[in-house]
Parts: structure tokens; C-alpha cells; sequence
């Protein structure tokens, strides 16, 4: 399987992740047009929850299926996995939902402890799409992991838009209509959590070819394998998500402010979290089709090269990303304040955050080191470490200085995890990254973004700040095709352009 291999099946994944993401900022930004920032604090915290949750109910199978499914009976290593996360799925949704009251007063969701029973259907319904998807992963099944990622998320967003953008205006004007079916106006924001059911559950009927394939066939040795194989991932994940959620969680809890003003510096926070997200979006379309190529590719003799080759391209990839998001903070903010103005008043730590995006995506492209050599308590110890960082300075900065502080504290969160990574790895599985090359570009990326700031500061036109800031993207992107001609000309499409 080669680089242009996994290019390929990159864009594959990623048309899901994208028309999800894309989908979802259609969604966000509605609701900064229907509601204020205080209103969808308690929307914030189920989906700072959620991620957490989808680590305990999976605990790390996905990747224990790719893992072993080297080296054992696929269907064999597919069976035991599926019975287990099947029966541990019924037991943790039992759990959640026993534990509903203390979720709602540990989150200040008196207003919305509906929220709580939707979410954990929701997190059912994901967790048994789970290893399906994996599987068609596995089998390098692309196209028809995106359609049915596509569809269900389609579904999702289309009911979101009919209850919450349609069926208020059909009812003002006439309330008698059949097309207000299932529409109850108390139900207001919770729409959105009841699209998510509906398009979990029809995601799932898309999966019955690979559930129906699951035989009565569980090994026990396998899955204690599996087991010992996947405990530090669960703690790897765990951190991971206290690393990217812990913030949102805490908010409330550590903010100073009176409990009005907190959901509100939360709401604001959470909208502009969401622009630093398209940053997630490109790591996450690279690892649904990188985790397996790595694997897959692991016994090859140049797989160290070909790794820091994908580190290469990734890297540059995510400086793009990053000036794109950050030269043009004018445009989203413009967007974002149509209605609402005061959802433009925390733009300044989405270049923060972008910037800690790209760090913990090269940690990710480091991680494979030790998923590689078995060395996975590595992972587990980094993770833990970044973590409690994450954890001191969110409880040391929210205080006092809210949501920057909390930015701030990812990107240094992420700074760690990515050198810690790097140290331990090319003591236990060396790989030639182009570490001079990589902070170079890294480095002159983070000045463009400064140096439009500054020149920003000065001139109050919006076009006129867009035109130059397409001047500087254009320049970074040319610098690195004249400093790297030769490299980029051996690619695929693109390098019979570079001479």
C-alpha cells in the first residue's frame, strides 16, 4: 500500500468527516441564530461528555481489531469483539442511566435532564456502529464507509433543520398542519440530541450486512489478548479526551463569575472552539485511513521512511490548515456575529487552539511508535502526563483569565505530548523525521499569522485585510514549493506542475 495509496483513501474518509463537520457548522451556527450563548451551555457540556463516553463503551476495540486481525482469524478476532462490546454496551447503558441524577447536578442541567436519557441512547446506538465501521476499515472499504457515514449524518442534520429551523415557522402560521408531526415546541434545543438518535439508529440499519455476519464464537484466549492489548489505549483515550474537553466540562465549575455569566463565557467559548475544530477535522479524516496503512505497512523494510515521509507531508498540510483558519479570523467572525454580536468576543484564542491542533496531530503520527512495539503504557503515561497539565492550568487559568487561559492550556497540553512522544520514540523505534524542516516551516507559519495580525491592526477595510492575507497564504505555500521543488516533484498530479 503506498503514500499515494493512503492519499487516496484519505479523501475517502474524510468525505464523511467533512460533510460531518460541515454539516455540524451548519447546525452550530443556526443555533447562534436561534439561541444566545447562555441557552446552549448545557448543549456544550452533553457534547464535552459524549467523547468520553465513546472511549469507555469502545475501550479501544477499534484499533485491537486492527491490530490482531494481523494475526489472528479475522472472523474469529470480529466475533469475540462484537459479543463483547455487545454485552458490555447493554451493561454501561444500564449504568449511565442509573447514574442520571448525579450527572445532572454535577453539570447544572436541572433545565434539561432529558438530555442525559438522549445521550445515552445515542452513545448506545454509536457504540454498536463502532466495530462495524472498523471492519470495513479494515477490509480498505472506503466508499462504503463514507456513504453510510454520509447518509446517517444527512438524516441527522436534515431532521435538526426541520424541528428546529421549519416547524416553528409552519406552526406560527398554521398549527393545524400535518407536517407538524412530532413537532412539540417544549421540546425547543433537545431536537438536536433527538437528530443525533435518529441518525445513530439509521446508521445502524445501514450496518446490518456487517452485524449479521457476527457468529456465536468467543474466544476467550483472544480476548484476554485483546485485553491486556487495550487497557493503556483506554487510558490513552481517557486523557485524551480530558486533553480536548476537560475545559467545557469545568467551566462552570471553576469560573468565578455568577452562574448566568459563566454559561454565557462558556456558550461564547464553545462557538469559537468550533472554528479550531476544522483543524480536528483533517486529523481525524488522516488517522481513520492512516492508523490501519500503518499497520498494514509495518513489516515492510522502509516503513521508517515512508512514516517520516507521511510526518512531512502531514505537517505542511497542517500549517495550511492553520494560516487558513487563522489569516482569515476577520471573515469567520463576520459570520459569527450576524445576530448575536457576542459570540465574536473570544476569537483571538481560535489561533491558539488551531496551533495546538497541529501539535497533537503530529503526536498522533508519532503514537504509532509505540502501538507498533507493544509499548502502549508509553502512550498511556504521555497521555496521563498531558492531562494533568491539562488539568492544573484549566483550574489555575479559567479563574483568571476564562476561556484564553483554558486555550493556552491545550496548546502547551499538546507542546508536551508531542516532544515526550518524539523523545521516547526514537529511542524504541527510530524514524528519520525531517525534524530541521518541520519546526522551519512550523516557525514561519506562526509569523505569517502574527504579522497579519499586526497588519490587520491597522486597516479597518475587511477586503482590503483579505486580499493581503491571500497574498501571505500564497507566499507560504510557494516558499515551501521552491525550498522542497524536488520533493514535491516526484508526487503524484501535482509534480508533473513543479519543474
Amino acid at each position: 500500500m503506498s503514500i499515494k495509496k493512503l492519499a487516496g483513501q484519505t479523501i475517502w474518509y474524510g468525505i464523511p468527516s467533512i460533510a460531518t463537520r460541515f454539516l455540524g457548522y451548519i447546525l452550530n451556527f443556526s443555533l447562534i441564530y436561534l439561541y444566545k450563548a447562555v441557552d446552549t451551555a448545557d448543549i456544550t457540556q452533553i457534547y464535552a461528555i459524549f467523547p468520553f463516553l465513546n472511549i469507555l463503551f469502545t475501550y479501544g476495540l477499534e484499533t485491537s481489531y486492527f491490530k490482531f486481525a494481523q494475526q489472528e482469524d479475522k472472523s474469529k478476532v470480529y466475533n469475540t469483539l462484537s459479543i463483547s462490546i455487545l454485552l458490555s454496551t447493554i451493561f454501561l447503558t444500564i449504568a449511565l442511566l442509573a447514574l442520571k441524577e448525579p450527572i445532572i447536578k454535577m453539570t447544572a442541567m436541572e433545565m434539561h435532564p432529558e438530555f442525559v436519557t438522549y445521550m445515552a441512547i445515542i452513545v448506545f446506538l454509536d457504540t454498536l456502529n463502532a466495530l462495524p465501521f472498523a471492519k470495513l476499515r479494515q477490509e480498505e472499504r472506503p466508499r462504503k464507509y463514507a456513504l453510510i457515514k454520509f447518509l446517517g449524518i444527512l438524516i441527522n442534520v436534515l431532521f435538526v433543520i426541520w424541528y428546529l429551523g421549519v416547524c416553528p415557522n409552519i406552526a406560527r402560521n398554521n398549527p393545524d398542519s400535518f407536517l407538524l408531526f412530532g413537532y412539540r415546541e417544549n421540546i425547543g434545543i433537545a431536537y438536536y440530541l433527538i437528530g443525533g438518535i435518529v441518525g445513530s439508529g439509521v446508521t445502524l440499519l445501514m450496518l446490518l450486512p456487517q452485524l449479521l455476519c457476527i457468529q456465536f464464537q468467543f474466544d476467550k484466549e483472544i480476548w484476554k489478548q485483546v485485553m491486556v492489548y487495550t487497557f493503556p489505549l483506554i487510558i490513552v483515550g481517557l486523557g485524551g479526551m480530558i486533553n480536548d474537553m476537560l475545559s467545557r466540562l469545568v467551566f462552570q465549575q471553576v469560573s468565578p463569575l455568577p452562574a448566568l455569566e459563566a454559561k454565557h463565557e462558556l456558550g461564547v467559548f464553545a462557538a469559537n472552539y468550533r472554528l479550531a475544530v476544522l483543524m480536528t477535522i483533517f486529523i481525524q479524516m488522516f488517522r481513520l485511513a492512516a492508523e490501519p496503512f500503518f499497520f498494514n505497512h509495518s513489516k515492510n523494510k522502509n516503513a521508517p521512511e515512508t512514516y517520516a515521509n507521511i510526518m512531512f507531508y502531514f505537517v505542511l498540510a497542517s500549517c495550511c490548515m492553520f494560516l487558513g483558519i487563522s489569516l482569515f479570523l476577520d471573515v469567520f467572525k463576520v459570520i459569527m456575529t450576524l445576530k448575536y454580536k457576542e459570540y465574536g468576543e473570544g476569537i483571538e484564542i481560535v489561533p491558539i487552539l488551531t496551533m495546538g491542533g497541529v501539535f497533537l496531530g503530529i503526536y498522533y503520527n508519532l503514537s504509532i511508535w509505540y502501538k507498533l512495539t507493544n509499548k502502549n503504557w508509553y502512550g498511556a503515561a504521555i497521555t496521563l502526563g498531558g492531562a494533568l497539565i491539562t488539568i492544573i492550568l484549566n483550574v489555575l487559568w479559567i479563574p483568571k483569565y476564562s476561556y484564553v487561559g483554558s486555550a493556552w492550556a491545550t496548546f502547551i497540553c499538546y507542546l508536551f505530548m508531542m516532544i515526550t512522544s518524539y523523545y521516547f520514540g526514537q529511542k524504541h523505534y527510530p524514524i528519520p523525521y525531517q525534524v530541521s524542516k518541520i519546526l522551519k516551516y512550523i516557525i514561519l507559519s506562526t509569523l505569517i499569522a502574527i504579522l497579519s495580525q499586526f497588519i490587520g491592526s491597522y486597516i479597518p477595510s475587511l477586503w482590503v485585510k483579505i486580499i493581503i492575507n491571500l497574498f501571505l497564504f500564497f507566499t507560504f505555500i510557494l516558499t515551501v514549493l521552491i525550498i522542497d521543488k524536488d520533493k514535491f516533484s516526484t508526487l503524484p498530479v501535482i509534480g508533473k506542475y513543479i519543474k
